[in-house]
């Protein structure tokens, strides 16, 4: 069991949110954020700690940089035994908890928007978050679906605010498609812009043959 006592959270689709940080902030869990999903949940009465304070940088460039930073994916990124000393030394606190849901492409693009619109809702520090805590998912948990909230919610109270190894490598798997599916999309939908057409196809429930 990990116990979650940073978390980082920062999703573009707000759904459930506020009850996911108060579950967090019931165990004393430190929780980080950005833009707009600070805001939320600063207006629910949730403590939450800019993420510039961690950064060191303020947001830039109309938001394309917010997350990216030494500071963020360090303390993702590192290991908890072997790279403790190397942490200390350089004043990274580990993030036990990335919460992450990716700009909005697919919805962006079913909504007919035109290709300066696509681009910006291309997600790049999101997915770095997002794949470097769940590289580390021995000691990270990763939520990028809005429908793991209750699951997440609920072990939490059960376990004094901790997650289960299980748990963590079910959410890490869930993470990695669910940034191979975003890419995969964007790369489809640019080569269509192109005029070629191109398709990536990914499977799921597979069933062995006799």
């Amino acid at each position: 069991m990990i116990k979650i006592k940073r978390a980082l959270l920062s999703v573009s689709d707000k759904t459930g949110i506020i009850d996911l940080a108060k579950v967090l902030r019931e165990f004393d869990c430190e929780i980080i954020s950005t833009g707009g999903t600070k805001k939320v949940l600063e207006n629910a009465g949730i403590k939450v700690t800019e993420i510039s304070k961690v950064t060191g940088n303020p947001e830039a460039f109309g938001g394309r940089m917010k997350t990216i930073s030494f500071n963020i994916e360090s303390a993702l990124l590192f290991d908890r035994e072997k790279d403790k000393q190397e942490a200390d030394k350089l004043g990274i606190k580990p993030i036990d908890m990335v919460v992450c849901n990716l700009y909005p492409f697919a919805k962006v693009k079913r909504s007919g928007a035109d290709f300066d619109t696509l681009i910006e809702n291309i997600d790049i520090g999101g997915p770095t978050m997002i794949r470097a805590a769940a590289k580390n998912f021995k000691y990270v948990a990763t939520i990028t679906d809005v429908n793991d909230y209750n699951i997440v919610n609920n072990e939490l109270q059960n376990n004094n605010g901790s997650l289960s190894y299980d748990t963590r490598f079910k959410l890490m798997r869930k993470a990695f498609n669910h940034t191979a599916d975003y890419d995969a999309l964007i790369s489809t939908t640019m080569d269509e812009q192109a005029g070629e057409r191109s398709l990536r196809l990914a499977f799921t429930d597979g069933k062995k043959l006799r």
